[in-house]
């Protein structure tokens, strides 16, 4: 399943991080990296970006990055 398609609540571990070089870094600086979980908690009015729950930071992550960023939900 992919980041984009997580609801409100529901929580998963990273499982493949599929984008360019540049935003796989920041990802890797926050804290997302494989086998790590990570928690859907808002969203905003458009669905972008989503707010997630990543080691205890609240990250925002838009629509078009989690659709590359594949998860297994727990």
């Amino acid at each position: 399943m992919l980041l984009s398609d997580m609801h409100i609540g529901d929580r998963a571990i990273v499982k493949q991080i599929s984008v360019n070089d540049d935003i796989k870094r920041r990802l890797f600086d926050m804290g997302i990296v494989q086998n790590t979980e990570i928690e859907c908690l808002y969203e905003s009015m458009f669905r972008d970006p989503v707010a997630y729950l990543v080691r205890g930071s609240i990250l925002a992550i838009r629509k078009c990055d989690g659709k590359k960023i594949m998860v297994e939900l727990l």
